[in-house]
This record gives structure tokens, C-alpha cells and sequence, in this order.
């Protein structure tokens, strides 16, 4: 079996200077993959597993489905066990990890060794799929491809925050995001998402993540934007601010979103209500 070290598309984007667009999965089902490939407007697709079941098979077909297309993918995890499941959804094929919940610089520093290899980080040899599940791994080839992996921290607890500059010297810290669900109610002030103190932490980390040379990344989601026009409000809200790098939608509010403005209006026309 030849190994599948594929390219990083992320990676190359951001390092040529291009913009980059994601999208959010909760469902572990492969053909939610394949849809979003059919729809040819996605870079990478983020599996947010911190948020819905799944198990280790799922990251395998994620990463296969991902393979059919020109995206790359990403996995959303949380602090435990992110050591493990980091490593496990690297040799699975996902290309990208997006750290939550973090609260201390400590924190960032053992998630970049979790992803990058031996000798300068902690991940050795597996005997995983991206080197074809035998013994014949821990290649050369699989650090260069280790060393790809886009590694993105979200800042939302205010103890990191506190601490931003130092997360943004850490080198291998490629991109940042603001939480401000998290950040809000580390404030007292859960569930104000536009609240100043969180409007300005918000524009805080955009400026230095900027100035750091990270790449700072917004989400966008009705949910967080009020239908179209909200959506295109902060669209370019952010970026005025600079913002080049997005994830938008979620399948399960896409799902909610379209049950409701579509049940109510047929629910209208039955005169069921």
C-alpha cells in the first residue's frame, strides 16, 4: 500500500499569502464530507469533534471522503486527551489541529509537541494510515508531512488571553482564533458576544495576530450574525480588520436553519398554525 502523504492545501495557502475558507462538520458520516467536496467552494473542512459523538474509525473515512476532493481537513479538540487524539487524527490523514480551551501557555506548548515529530516535538513512530498501517513508517517523508500540519489555537479563556503575546512568539503557532462564547463567560458576561470588553479582546488578538505574522481566523454562522445580512455585516466587519482566513456554517445550524424557515412556511400554507 502506497502511503498517503498528500499536500497540505491550508499549509500552501497560507503560505503563499491566499485567502482560506473553511466549513464546520459535527456528523462523523464520510458523505457530509463528500457533499461539501461536491459543492467546490471549500479549501479544508474542520471535523469539530469536541462537539458531537464519533469514534477512531470516523477519522479514517473523514480523512478518505476528504481525499476524493482538492480540501484539506482540520479536527477541532479539546485539552483531554488532545495529546492522543492529535496524534491519532494525523496518522488518520487529517492535516490540521485547532486546540480549545486552553488556559495557560504551558497548555499550547505540549499541544505543538503533541503534533510535531521527534526529535524537536513528541510524535514518533505509529504504525498508522498515512504510512500504510506497517512497520515501514516513521519516514522521513512523515516528518516533513508532521512538520505541515497547521497548528491553530483558539484564544478564549482569559487566562491565555491574558498571556496573548506570549502564545503569538511561540513559532510554531500558525493561526489564531477568538472564542467569544468562551470569552464571554470567563468575564461574566455569558452569552454577550458583542459586549465591548468582548468586542475588544475580540479586535486585540486580530491586530496581533497580525503584527505576529499568525493568521488570525474568524467564524461565521447565522447564529452569530442573524441571517443574510448579518453574515454579510460581519463579513466585513472582519475583514476591515484584516481577516483572510475563514470557517463558516455548521452542518447541524444549517439543518436547524432550514427546518425552521421552511416549516413554518409550509406549516403557513397548511393553516396548521
Amino acid at each position: 500500500m502506497a502511503p498517503i502523504l498528500r499536500r497540505n492545501k491550508l499549509r500552501e495557502l497560507m503560505r503563499k499569502g491566499r485567502p482560506t475558507l473553511g466549513t464546520h462538520l459535527h456528523s462523523s458520516w464520510p458523505g457530509f464530507m463528500e457533499i461539501v467536496g461536491n459543492a467546490e467552494t471549500m479549501d479544508y473542512v474542520e471535523f469539530s469533534s469536541v462537539y458531537a459523538p464519533f469514534d477512531l474509525y470516523a477519522l479514517e473515512n473523514l480523512a478518505r471522503a476528504s481525499e476524493l476532493y482538492d480540501m484539506s481537513t482540520m479536527i477541532k479538540i479539546d485539552p483531554i486527551p488532545n495529546y492522543f487524539l492529535a496524534q491519532r487524527a494525523i496518522g488518520a490523514g487529517f492535516q490540521n489541529v485547532l486546540f480549545a480551551d486552553f488556559r495557560t501557555v504551558k497548555d499550547v506548548e505540549d499541544a505543538i509537541a503533541a503534533v510535531r515529530p521527534e526529535p524537536k516535538g513528541k510524535n514518533g513512530c505509529w504504525l498508522h494510515r498515512v504510512e500504510g498501517y506497517t512497520l515501514k513508517n516513521g519516514s522521513k517523508e512523515f516528518v516533513k508531512y508532521a512538520k505541515e500540519v497547521v497548528i491553530a489555537i483558539m484564544i478564549e479563556k482569559k487566562p491565555l488571553y491574558d498571556k496573548l503575546e506570549d502564545v503569538l512568539n511561540l513559532d510554531d503557532v500558525d493561526m489564531i482564533q477568538f472564542g467569544p462564547c468562551d470569552y464571554s463567560m470567563s468575564i461574566g458576561h455569558a452569552g454577550e458576544f458583542s459586549h465591548p470588553k468582548v468586542r475588544e479582546a475580540e479586535e486585540r488578538t486580530i491586530k496581533l495576530a497580525l503584527k505576529y505574522d499568525k493568521h488570525p481566523r474568524a467564524e461565521l454562522g447565522t447564529n452569530y450574525t442573524s441571517g443574510e445580512a448579518g453574515y454579510e455585516k460581519a463579513l466585513k466587519r472582519y475583514s476591515k480588520l484584516g481577516v483572510t482566513d475563514f470557517c463558516v456554517g455548521y452542518d447541524v445550524e444549517i439543518i436547524l436553519d432550514w427546518m425552521q424557515q421552511y416549516g413554518r412556511l409550509t406549516r403557513k400554507a397548511l393553516s396548521v398554525d
